[in-house]
């Protein structure tokens, strides 16, 4: 009788070893595994080892045994996903979400918005801030922007059993290893240009208007939003202290694109804090008073609030803009008026850079870090709610002071 029992062949390695079903060795040696993921995709993957190729293929076996809904995920667009992703941000102020919103529209909407999820991988998301950054010249921080916006979405895609992995996991941090990958230096006024911006301020009589506005900018630290909403009603000379504890924004709050005057809360619990009047500061308050009770006060009513501390001629609050382009054309004309001095003087000029706002800010933060090292009384003061930024603004102060000590001591160690 003849036995019609096919016997199968035994695929075997060089060594002996049983090679399982998706395993071959490649004629380079190496050892590879071909499957089909749930997507119906065909991968491979390799290793120099049979043992390698195996602890490889558990992971895979042990990836693909999550319930993942294929079906919906092949569908999504990057787009789909982070519009849902939006839609279920509650806790985001209106303002704060609009903008979210404006920036995915202007940077990944019409471009890699339109790939489907299931193909972004590790690599496409590096390629995409690459062109961000290199072919449309965007700046670092820009990516970062658009990364905190994918970030959060691709993780969420997880949590609904979407994905395996996150795709912009680690590729800001192999962008930023990049020698070329500059974020811009906090610049902070030196304690010589701050004085001669404050002179000139006082002493002008074409800038001498803005005095009060950026003297309390030197003096508090505050953020643009905060001083802007700030009102008599936040300022107690007799206790010398100024609360925060709202801000006056003027951006869209939906996606009509319109700019709107409204007041919020602070963005974070560490912005509603107390911050000391110091001498300089409430002259300089004193001084707008006195000129309000000439000129008139502030006649804007935003949200149910009145009475703010700074106003315009036309008894309107401020915009952020005015208040830069102020600062812009007020260090153009102190560095005209210096140069001219200085050069009659037979000395060097001190020459302001051009700031903004944010960057008086950050010379007060500066100044404070250079009198106090309790890094707590610093973040309550500038309303930090994240201490890695104030330990970075602290650790600049003392690279500084570390670096003037050593010069004061050049020269002094060996007695010749």
């Amino acid at each position: 009788m003849v036995d019609k029992t096919i016997k199968k062949k035994v695929r075997k390695d060089k060594d002996g070893y049983v090679l399982r079903r998706g395993e071959c060795v490649r004629s380079d040696g190496r050892y590879c595994y071909g499957y089909t993921d749930g997507f119906k995709k065909r991968h491979s993957v390799y290793a120099k080892t049979l043992f390698e190729l195996r602890e490889k293929e558990q992971k895979i076996r042990k990836d693909m045994a999550y319930e993942l809904d294929y079906a919906k995920a092949a569908s999504m667009t990057l787009n789909t996903l982070f519009d849902r992703y939006i839609s279920q941000k509650y806790n985001l102020k209106p303002a704060v979400k609009t903008k979210y919103k404006n920036d995915y529209n202007r940077y990944v909407r019409e471009t890699f918005g339109k790939k489907k999820i299931v193909d972004i991988k590790y690599t496409d998301v590096k390629i995409f801030y690459y062109s961000l950054w290199k072919d449309r010249g965007l700046s670092p921080s820009v990516v970062e922007n658009v990364n905190t916006l994918l970030h959060p979405a691709f993780k969420m895609a997880i949590r609904d059993q979407l994905l395996l992995r996150n795709p912009t996991d680690d590729v800001l941090n192999e962008l930023k290893s990049s020698k070329e990958w500059k974020t811009p230096k906090r610049i902070a006024l030196t304690i010589p240009q701050q004085k001669r911006f404050m002179d000139f301020l006082y002493t002008d009589t074409d800038y001498r208007g803005w005095y009060t506005i950026i003297a309390t900018f030197l003096g508090t630290g505050m953020r643009m939003s905060e001083l802007l909403g700030l009102t008599w009603d936040d300022v107690d000379m007799k206790e010398r202290f100024i609360s925060v504890n709202h801000t006056l924004e003027d951006r869209p709050i939906d996606d009509s694109g319109k700019c709107v005057k409204h007041i919020e809360t602070p963005k974070t619990d560490a912005g509603t804090r107390l911050i000391p009047i110091f001498d300089e500061v409430k002259e300089a308050l004193l001084m707008e008073y006195q000129y309000q009770k000439c000129l008139g006060f502030c006649q804007e009513v935003v949200d149910g609030r009145s009475g703010f501390v700074f106003a315009t001629a036309k008894h309107k609050t401020y915009l952020p803009s005015a208040i830069n382009n102020a600062i812009h054309r007020a260090i153009r004309a102190c560095n005209e008026k210096e140069t001219i001095a200085a050069k009659e003087e037979g000395r060097d000029p001190v020459i302001i850079p051009q700031i903004s706002a944010h960057n008086l800010r950050h010379t007060f933060c500066t100044r404070l870090c250079e009198v106090e090292s309790n890094l707590k009384v610093i973040m309550d003061i500038m309303g930090h709610s994240d201490v890695q930024t104030t330990l970075e603004i602290y650790a600049e102060v003392q690279k500084e002071k570390k670096q003037e000590v050593l010069s004061n001591l050049q020269g002094k160690f060996i007695i010749k």
